[in-house]
């Protein structure tokens, strides 16, 4: 009897164990996750350097504007400096050229990490050719083509741009290009309250301008504690800045010295510029998502589950691409999650439930865990604690005396359920709450705000403060 060949499958044979498209902090997260679980890694960026949006235009631009404004504020404030002379005023480009400079540091740091960790990086503009294959088109018009098993989406986003605005009139302006702003702007109108609207309503306010804040909403930032967005609320009244609340803009006028936005209540705005800051949408319009059957929302935005993989097995989407909540820290963290559930195939590992939020406005806003409002409703008993910052020798050495720390515990366990501050270098002090909110077996309790030594004089001292404070109303 004649012996029967059997043919075997072939497995398919791939250039990478994975590719990932996008070199912001998501990117970044899966790449050097995966490279470190021993896989063959590419990256595909279409800029000529890493970082993403992050770095060039969003996150650290930002915020190294705004550290250069609020010093400035502190400076003219000094009494020590505040002699005879009046201080040179800061414009807005020279500040970017500071930023410029934080910019550079950082992308050169980013593209270290890939080279290190012998990560392959190609330049140029991505797209599927199916779920395996990636098509590269270079800035030459040239392209090639790569394979891998797996493929990554961390594509990022940029701002929205609504119809009917012509963002290519000098004077028109979104969150990207106003960082090429080489004007001088006396007034300044910024659509949209949202967490980039504000930090830019600080920065410009900061450097003298007249600052007009159109909010489609009723309040600033409703997502924070109602107490903390008060405070911001309260401290922009009193700054000058002017908010204008329940609004939408329907259509903007433009001039050969000024731009004019006509809101639909029939009030009418003039300005220097405008700054669109009213929304983002996710990267993902010329991925050619239609040869692997995806599909993203109306913003731009994939749908993911908990380890990050699309409705395509073999693709995930790690970042701003997938929506909330929308934070440099957080892709990170996804691009950890994503990294470890493509290498070992079952990652237990989730983001953790209380991610902390840092708004740099001037005062900073940051907060962790539950709102007051999230209580009440959820009829959870709590008591409040509170620490002036005022009261706070560290504060008073340091001029910083706006602002206030929250702790929202429950009164029966005394587990801290939130914290909430609003004042210079809130970002920073929140994660002292976050620490202890993360604490198990009994761990997380405010009483350990009382029985633990902090540095004199620290801003940490606020713990404390608010401890015995929230303690000594409860009652028996």
């Amino acid at each position: 009897m004649a012996k029967q060949n059997v043919k075997q499958k072939d497995t398919p044979s791939y250039q990478y164990d994975a590719i990932i498209i996008g070199t912001g902090p998501g990117g970044e997260g899966t790449a050097m996750n995966l490279s470190k679980s021993n896989k063959k890694v590419a990256v595909i960026e279409r800029q000529e350097s890493v970082g993403g949006g992050c770095v060039h235009w969003g996150t650290i631009p930002s915020k190294a504007l705004r550290h250069s404004v609020s010093r400035y504020i502190e400076y003219k404030a000094n009494p020590l400096f505040n002699i005879s002379e009046r201080p040179n005023r800061l414009t807005f480009p020279d500040i970017l050229r500071h930023a410029s400079n934080v910019i550079s540091k950082q992308s050169n740091l980013r593209s270290s990490f890939y080279d290190r960790n012998r990560i392959h990086m190609y330049q140029g503009d991505a797209e599927f050719i199916d779920k395996h294959t990636v098509k590269i088109t270079h800035i030459d018009g040239s392209f090639e083509t790569l394979t891998a098993q797996t493929i990554v989406i961390a594509t990022g986003s940029r701002p929205y741009r609504p119809p009917g605005v012509d963002f290519s009139h000098p004077r028109i302006y979104d969150s990207d290009t106003i960082l090429g702003l080489e004007h001088d702007p006396h007034r300044v109108l910024i659509y949209g309250a949202g967490v980039i609207g504000c930090e830019y309503a600080s920065i410009f306010k900061g450097l003298g301008a007249k600052v007009d804040l159109v909010n489609t909403r009723d309040r600033l930032l409703a997502f924070m504690d109602a107490e903390i967005s008060d405070a911001l609320s309260y401290h922009f009244w009193n700054s000058g800045i002017v908010i204008r609340h329940n609004e939408e803009f329907d259509r903007i006028e433009t001039r050969d010295d000024c731009v004019v936005m006509h809101l639909k209540s029939g009030k009418r705005v003039k300005a220097d510029c405008i700054l669109f800051a009213n929304g983002r949408t996710g990267n993902t319009d010329t991925l050619n998502l239609d040869a692997v059957g995806l599909k993203a929302d109306s913003r731009g935005q994939l749908k993911v589950n908990e380890t990050y993989q699309t409705e395509v097995d073999n693709i995930y989407a790690v970042g701003d691409v997938i929506g909330y909540p929308s934070l440099a820290s957080a892709a990170f963290d996804q691009g950890r999650i994503a990294a470890d559930a493509i290498a070992c195939g079952n990652c237990e590992e989730k983001l953790i439930i209380d991610i902390p939020a840092g708004i740099y406005t001037i005062p900073e806003m940051s907060s962790v865990g539950k709102t007051e409002q999230e209580l009440t409703a959820a009829k959870i008993p709590y008591e409040v604690g509170r620490a002036q910052f005022k009261h706070l020798a560290r504060a008073q050495i340091a001029g910083t005396e706006v602002g206030s720390l929250k702790i929202l515990f429950h009164v029966d366990t005394k587990e801290v359920l939130g914290v909430h501050c609003f004042g210079e270098r809130a970002s920073e002090i929140v994660h002292i709450g976050q620490a202890i909110m993360e604490q198990k077996n009994g761990g997380n309790t405010i009483d350990y705000f009382v029985n633990t030594t902090f540095n004199y004089p620290t801003m940490a001292e606020a713990y404390r403060v608010a401890a015995l404070n929230g303690l000594n109303r409860l009652f028996k």
